[in-house]
């Protein structure tokens, strides 16, 4: 009983700190949402995509955008270094595809990231539609030297990215020369996404590349009607020595715990088409102005309050990983880990992982939000970035938001500054900053 009463005191003693910062989090979401904050995220997002475009792993215009970030956090006076990294470096080149019978038509296609070239003429085969791995097994006498196309449909992303990531191998150890990979999204304009996919050890590599919702279609109606389908397909792509790239970091020291860090994060890096406006733009520039708005309030927390923007997270969170090993030393000293990475579009809740106590703070902290509407709490912090941390017990936290189109321009040419809308991207600051705040300065880190 006694245990009983002293858990619900707690309880309460917390509540009642967190309710403490109410006029705090008001002021933040004043200033952000209608006070001299207003679209600045949204300014910032564009000065910089318009100004550098899309910004590949490996690339110069990665490393422009690196120095373009480094100069800005600078001039806002904040805290800045930069940690170097090795990246990946792959280069696209030309490609093209063309379906030459039953009718000659031009296809549209995004090579994946890794792929090897076709020979310089070019591969010229017959395809092979299938629509899953399974029926792919089923029809493996009819691989061989054929170009396998997967028409699988779009479930989710995370079920149906299976293909794009391990379509070529697989079609490859059946004796496939190439594969042509339906784009992982649920809308098309004829609009092919690219994206990461990785080849198997001890298996032959292939070309691949990802062709659009409508071709993939056409050519399952092409062959359900038994006609004969040969694509000519011609990639120059190649893949570089490792290149030398930094993740991007800035901080509000803490003024009673230094050490201790709460770690907010987008990634700078994209792919190689679009503006990388909102893959991860927006995620990156919510994690800077997190840090201008408590700056900007005269507001210093207990603990560091660290913004880190990931390189090479479009490789499978390459920057991340190396940050990770670098710091997981001081783990004990990490209090939380927060990721933006699945679009800023209007902010529905706080997504999170942590122990059941630490649950309990958050669930306090959420409350907080509520003259922007956001005070839900869900299960499960998401991101590449974060994964390592959370795996090892650090309490992890991403946004969540209205994202039922952020797969229509994911990783394809129509990830711009269009997509964006600034009072979406002031919502996000204003979250992600509050939440940063108030675990950053409350009396004790969030329990593990």
């Amino acid at each position: 009983d006694i245990l009983h009463y002293k858990c619900l005191f707690h309880i309460h003693r917390l509540a009642a700190e967190v309710a403490g910062y109410a006029d705090v989090a008001k002021q933040i979401i004043e200033l952000a949402v209608n006070g001299a904050a207003q679209n600045r995220s949204y300014r910032r997002l564009t000065d910089f995509t318009d100004t550098i475009g899309n910004r590949v792993s490996g690339s110069h215009n990665l490393e422009m955008a690196i120095k373009y970030m480094y100069n800005a956090l600078k001039q806002d006076g904040l805290d800045v270094y930069l940690e170097p990294v090795k990246i990946p470096h792959w280069i696209r080149g030309n490609e093209s595809a063309e379906m030459v019978l039953p009718r000659a038509k031009r296809l549209a296609i995004l090579g994946l990231s890794s792929s090897v070239a076709t020979p310089p003429e070019g591969i010229e085969a017959e395809v092979l539609v299938v629509q899953s791995f399974e029926e792919l097994k089923k029809r493996a006498s009819e691989a061989q030297g054929k170009i396998v196309v997967f028409n699988q449909p779009f479930v989710s992303y995370g079920e149906t990215v299976a293909y794009r990531l391990n379509g070529a191998s697989e079609a490859a150890k059946l004796g496939a020369v190439a594969t042509l990979i339906r784009s992982i999204t649920p809308f098309s304009i004829n609009s092919p996404h690219t994206g990461m996919q990785s080849y198997q050890n001890g298996v032959k590599q292939i070309p691949t590349a990802c062709i659009t919702l409508e071709d993939a279609e056409l050519m399952q109606r092409m062959a359900q009607r038994g006609q004969k389908i040969v694509v000519r397909l011609t990639m120059d792509a190649k893949s570089l020595p490792a290149a030398d790239s930094f993740n991007t970091v800035a901080e509000i020291k803490g003024w009673q715990h230094p050490e201790q860090v709460v770690l907010l994060s987008g990634h700078l890096d994209s792919w190689d088409v679009g503006q990388g406006a909102m893959d991860d733009g927006g995620g990156a520039m919510i994690s800077w102005e997190a840090l201008s708005l408590i700056r900007d309030l005269g507001l210093r927390p207990r603990r560091t309050l660290r913004t880190v923007l990931w390189t090479a997270e479009e490789q499978g969170g390459v920057g991340a990983q190396q940050y990770y090993d670098l710091h997981k030393v001081n783990i004990s000293n990490f209090d939380l880990v927060m990721e933006s990475d699945t679009g800023t579009f209007a902010p529905v809740a706080l997504q999170f992982t942590g122990s059941g106590a630490a649950r309990k703070v958050m669930e306090e902290v959420v409350k907080l939000l509520a003259p922007i509407n956001t005070t839900k709490l869900e299960k499960h912090g998401e991101g590449t970035d974060i994964s390592p941390w959370m795996q090892a017990g650090v309490p992890g936290a991403s946004l969540h938001v209205a994202d039922s189109r952020y797969f229509w321009f994911h990783h394809s040419e129509g990830d711009t500054m269009t997509v964006q809308n600034p009072r979406d991207m002031d919502l996000c600051s204003a979250l992600w900053a509050v939440v940063a705040f108030v675990v950053g300065d409350l009396q004790d880190m969030l329990p593990r």
